[in-house]
């Protein structure tokens, strides 16, 4: 089942790098649907079922929430050193003479960041299909913004096209090979729980400094917008509902 539910954040992940430049106007209610729907799942699933799996903690702060907090801080340190994010539409013609090189490491991390998508979906399975089935809506749902970052931040620094698409495709086969890993891998109770709360910060992180902020980003419609964003987090809850 984790391998299945990889293959759509593969299609998905595939479409954001092919397609992202023709979705136009309508881009940004993609974008806010997407966090909406990683926002829900923050909330709805991962944290309460890290916290009821793993009754441990830490100078009295559950160690999932220790986790999740580690996880925010981490991925904020790594994106403000090597600034993955901090090119957007407005600034590629300034950039794209830079060196190729920079393009190749920031779609490569963005490639590590998808293999702990797939990770992810193979450790949530063995907490539950329930938790699986949201954590996969809640990857497929970012992984299209993904593909497009990826597509375009490897092209922007003056790499090949050919470079850029075997990029987006390594980026897409990388939460198949995650998920195929947990499937192989046995993974304790005890780190399952930590592993969903550091998700759980990773996944906040992505949602509120990188995807919801460029939703908003010259959009045309900022109450449509933020209407999309209530329909994902409020699809969340109904998806949640339906698998416990």
């Amino acid at each position: 089942m984790p391998i299945l539910l990889s293959l759509a954040a593969f299609v998905m992940t595939l479409l954001g790098g092919l397609v992202a430049d023709r979705v136009g106007v309508r881009r940004h209610l993609v974008l806010g649907v997407a966090g909406g729907v990683m926002l829900g799942v923050v909330a709805f699933d991962l944290l309460p079922e890290a916290l009821s799996a793993s009754p441990l903690s830490l100078n009295g702060v559950p160690l999932p929430m220790l986790a999740f907090a580690l996880a925010f801080l981490a991925i904020h340190a790594v994106e403000r050193s090597t600034g993955i994010h901090d090119v957007h539409e407005a600034d590629y013609a300034a950039h794209r003479h830079a060196r190729a090189g920079v393009g190749i490491t920031a779609g490569s991390a963005l490639v590590f960041h998808s293999l702990l998508d797939g990770i992810a979906i193979g450790a949530a399975y063995q907490a539950g299909a329930g938790l699986a089935v949201a954590v996969a809506i809640a990857v497929i749902a970012h992984d299209f913004t993904d593909g497009f970052n990826t597509y375009t931040v490897t092209s922007l620094y003056g790499n090949v096209r050919r470079r850029a698409l075997t990029l987006l495709l390594l980026d897409a086969l990388a939460p198949v090979a995650g998920a195929t890993l947990t499937s192989l891998v046995r993974i304790p109770g005890g780190a399952v729980s930590v592993y969903l709360g550091l998700f759980a910060g990773f996944l906040l992180y992505l949602a509120t400094s990188d995807i919801l902020p460029e939703a908003h980003t010259s959009t045309p419609a900022p109450v449509l917008t933020l209407t999309a964003t209530a329909a994902g987090t409020l699809f969340m809850w109904f998806v949640i509902g339906l698998t416990d």
